[in-house]
């Protein structure tokens, strides 16, 4: 079905093309000369759809609710169904959702707590990208499951046991240990090293069940969102660029990207709001 805006922009292009009347145009496209005549006496809301684009743009996979969570942010009230219509009416809900893998709970049989408090638990997994000129790097991610807060996002060309373990002690500097790590079954988190690292610390390794990346669901969702909203957003020259850029976004994602499973609050600002 085609808008009434639409049509009487239809019906201009009638009168400037073929120099037709515009009682004329407006028969042919079944359109009202009172509707065409019809002038808008709402305010203007130019400003909230440019700053929207600016949004929409900056943050190339922010949907509307996180676009309307960061207009509240910066003082901009507005209902979130304006933002919504808006949204669409700048054609900027083109983001592919990706595939919703349903598992029966049934078939779920480890046993899984869901953590109540900051560095009881972490999850962690690599992610691989590239550079411009092909070459491959990978990168280690850490997260807290309860906060969602990204602990660590170590970028090498080849990362083995050895670099986890040196960027967990980093990571624990500046932090309690947890009790314990979820991870796959990966050759730098099965082997001796990484064994013996988790035996000195009394650190539980909490192994996914293969073929169940549901196992370790934490990490697999914010693997996702980094790929979606650093990775695939930005070109890397080289090493060094790939680790400025990414620990930006790093930054970015902890103390300012909203998170609907925190009250789309940031994961420090959902930790400066908690009682433990």
């Amino acid at each position: 079905m085609v808008s009434a805006p639409q049509r009487r922009l239809a019906v201009r292009s009638l009168q400037d093309r073929y120099n037709v009347s515009e009682r004329r145009a407006c028969r042919l496209l079944s359109l009202s000369r009172s509707v065409y005549r019809y002038e808008s006496t709402a305010s203007s809301q130019e400003p909230l759809r440019q700053r929207i684009i600016e949004i929409a743009r900056s943050r190339v996979r922010y949907g509307y609710k996180r676009i309307h969570v960061m207009l509240k942010r910066e003082g901009i009230h507005v209902n979130k169904k304006r933002v919504y219509r808006l949204y669409c009416l700048e054609g900027l809900q083109i983001r592919p959702k990706r595939p919703r893998r349903n598992v029966s709970a049934c078939r779920r049989e480890r046993d899984y707590r869901v953590s109540t408090k900051p560095n009881e638990a972490w999850a962690m997994d690599f992610v691989s990208d590239q550079l411009v000129n092909g070459n491959r790097i990978r990168i280690l991610t850490v997260v807290d499951t309860f906060s969602r807060e990204c602990l660590a996002a170590f970028t090498g060309s080849k990362l083995r046991a050895e670099d986890v373990i040196q960027t967990l002690n980093n990571i624990c500097r500046s932090r309690d240990k947890p009790a314990r790590i979820h991870c796959d079954n990966g050759s730098e988190f099965t082997g001796q090293m990484m064994d013996l690292w988790a035996y000195g610390n009394n650190v539980k390794l909490a192994f996914s069940r293969p073929g169940k990346p549901t196992d370790n669901a934490h990490i697999e969702s914010f693997n996702g969102s980094f790929r979606d909203e650093c990775l695939n957003c930005h070109w890397f020259e080289s090493l060094a660029d790939a680790k400025l850029k990414i620990e930006a976004w790093r930054i970015e994602y902890n103390e300012s990207r909203p998170h609907q499973a925190l009250n789309n609050l940031s994961p420090k600002e959902f930790l400066s709001n908690s009682e433990f």
